[in-house]
């Protein structure tokens, strides 16, 4: 099977079809929401709906289209400003989706998201239940971070809307996830290098795949290739496809399902994880840090093992009993996501213990392991 056969067959067997799209893509050279832009997307989606598929939308936007709604020069740097820019903007943005998608014979269903909606996990449910019946209703669901709201100091961001994205793809069953980005695809090389090419498939995002990220800076979106690189690492592991692709090719998205060679392929992993460890995995945000030792993390990523005490260098943050933690190598990067057996204090007085001594250092042993394997969710590589 080539290539883009691949990449057909994959797209065609999901179910459902998350597609994102940035504030580039949406935005003219002035920064302002461009119109056309909203009636071409739209009329994709539509397009998609007739092959049977299910669709969500991820839109950025909301600011962009604020500032052009408002007559501003620039993005407000003042945070109370930029949430105020951003409710006018959303309103104006889901206006213009359900203008054309109205005239196409659908419609939209805004939902307006923060990090703690995707963070408990009854929160988490409901909201899948709410795309389900969306999509059970023939709408068509465009979701967006709730930018009137969220505030990066109160970790309530999602830090990007590809982020925001993969997680909503983690939600839901038989799904694929197409980034749709004002580049075309992920670059051999920096892409402002002569003979740079689109690599047209990548089966494992490794240390050296998240090594062509190249970082750009703009007023307009916070996202950038490293960030999409991420959300494909967790959407694959989890055993959905991902195709970055640039969302000003045109009719893109009916181009892909038909297997034609644009963007990049990410094959998803065989064996995928079942949803409570997605949820551990991406969508829920650690309260706390444990630090193994290399022995430890070796044998949580290479021998499936539970987290026992005596691999336990230190607990850092406050975390209770059955919070969710990040598990860190010595170098101090994260390898694992789990919900932990033990508070931040009794942790503390059982590190480096072999499970037989944790009754004699607390007076009781409820649990041998400080996470359980099947509490434990893998990232990264």
């Amino acid at each position: 099977m080539t290539e883009s056969e691949n990449q057909r067959s994959l797209l065609l067997s999901a179910e459902t079809l998350v597609v994102k799209v940035g504030s580039r893509v949406l935005s003219n050279t002035n920064g302002q929401l461009d119109d056309s832009r909203i009636a071409s997307l739209s009329s994709q989606l539509v397009e998609l709906t007739k092959l049977g598929k299910n669709v969500v939308l991820v839109s950025s936007g909301a600011v962009a289209s604020g500032v052009g709604k408002l007559g501003l020069a620039k993005r407000p740097a003042d945070l109370a400003q930029l949430q105020a820019v951003a409710a006018v903007g959303q309103a104006h943005l889901i206006q213009s989706y359900e203008r054309h998608l109205s005239q196409l014979g659908k419609h939209a269903a805004q939902i307006l998201l923060i990090a703690d909606d995707l963070d408990n996990r009854t929160r988490y449910l409901n909201v899948r239940n709410t795309l389900l019946a969306c999509m059970q209703m023939d709408l068509i669901p465009i979701i967006n971070e709730n930018d009137t709201v969220a505030v990066e100091e109160l970790q309530t961001t999602f830090g990007d809307n590809d982020r925001l994205a993969g997680m909503v793809t983690g939600l839901l069953a038989k799904s694929a996830l197409i980034i749709l980005s004002d580049v075309e695809g992920v670059y051999d090389r920096d892409p402002k290098l002569p003979g740079a090419t689109v690599v047209s498939q990548i089966s494992v995002v490794d240390k050296s795949v998240m090594g062509l990220a190249t970082a750009h800076n703009s007023n307009v979106s916070k996202g950038g290739m490293a960030s999409k690189l991420k959300v494909a690492q967790f959407v694959t592991q989890s055993g959905a496809p991902v195709v970055i692709a640039g969302g000003r090719v045109d009719r893109v998205l009916p181009r892909l399902l038909a297997g034609e060679p644009l963007g990049t392929l990410f094959l998803p992993h065989i064996e995928g994880l079942i949803p409570k460890k997605r949820w551990l995995g991406f969508s829920t945000q650690p309260s706390g840090e444990i630090v193994v030792d290399e022995g430890a993390a070796n044998a949580l990523q290479k021998k499936g093992s539970s987290l026992l005490p005596i691999g336990v260098r230190s607990g850092q943050g406050q975390f209770e009993k059955g919070d969710v933690v990040s598990v860190l190598n010595s170098e101090g990067t994260e390898i694992a996501r789990g919900l932990s057996n033990y508070g931040a204090e009794e942790l503390a007085k059982i590190c480096g213990l072999k499970s037989s001594q944790i009754a004699a250092a607390l007076g009781y042993c409820p649990y041998e392991e400080v996470i359980h394997r099947d509490n434990l969710t893998l990232v990264g590589n």
